[in-house]
């Protein structure tokens, strides 16, 4: 990973990280087991020990299992690969977090407190850790659609006007093709006959810029950038990658898109 796609995934792990929906559901999760308290920890620690204790274990294993998930499922891809990926990100989530409920036991045991059947500790694990990475998808789908309904909240661009209405999402780039330009959004691309400087000003307020003579590109639609020489690669959450030429690089470090 690039320095350009390390400070988009920072960006992204906190916002997700530190949402209103994610701390309650870790706070919520954290309070149960410390009331229940499993795994013995009920006869085994006290009350202010079991709340750190599943603190750490809740909050580290959540973010072990959004990094880890991280890279998995980012793709467009079919529903049956996406419950492939799915169940992937769930089994390493769950060898991690082993590591880890043994490494607490030590430092709250004194042992590393290794389980009498190893195997329903690990088939324990993995069942959570697969129930953590759904939740952990279902909230990143949450706030991806939440970020396309804020963006249609406010005055649509002028050009989804030109488009059909099945095509009007939330704009990701404009591409030059002869006389036509590729209006491409979260729902399709249409081709209009246009020239791209005319079409840019149809773009509202959208956050964007011109990133090559033949494409302008949607900040916020940015995956990732890839740097090659003098010039670099954007990218898409939606369709083909967009170059960025060298007179255009100011533009997308001045967004945060490169250090």
């Amino acid at each position: 990973m690039n320095n350009g796609q390390l400070q988009l995934a920072l960006r992204e792990w906190r916002r997700h990280l530190t949402h209103p929906l994610t701390l309650s559901a870790l706070a919520g999760v954290t309070l149960v087991l410390t009331l229940v308290g499993p795994f013995d920890t009920n006869e085994t620690l006290s009350a202010p020990e079991r709340l750190t204790y599943w603190a750490l274990l809740t909050g580290i294993g959540y973010l072990a299992g959004y990094v880890i998930s991280y890279g998995i499922l980012r793709r467009d891809v079919s529903a049956f690969q996406h419950v492939v990926r799915l169940t992937i990100a769930g089994v390493a989530v769950g060898v991690a977090m082993c590591g880890l409920v043994l490494t607490l036991n030590r430092l709250y045991f004194g042992r590393a407190a290794w389980p009498e059947n190893m195997l329903v500790f690990l088939t324990t694990i993995i069942a959570i850790s697969l129930v953590v990475i759904v939740l952990i998808d279902t909230f990143s789908r949450h706030f991806a659609r939440q970020t396309e309904s804020s963006a249609q909240v406010s005055d649509p661009p002028a050009i989804r006007s030109r488009l059909p209405f099945d095509k009007r999402g939330p704009l990701v780039a404009i591409s030059v093709e002869d006389h036509y330009v590729r209006v491409r959004t979260t729902k399709g691309e249409e081709m209009i006959l246009l020239r791209l400087s005319d079409a840019m000003r149809e773009v509202g307020e959208t956050r964007g810029a011109q990133v090559h003579r033949s494409h302008w590109a949607a900040f916020d639609q940015v995956r990732s950038v890839t740097r090659e020489g003098d010039r670099a690669i954007l990218s898409m959450r939606h369709g083909d990658d967009i170059p960025v030429s060298r007179a255009n690089i100011a533009k997308i470090k001045e967004v945060g898109l490169l250090p």
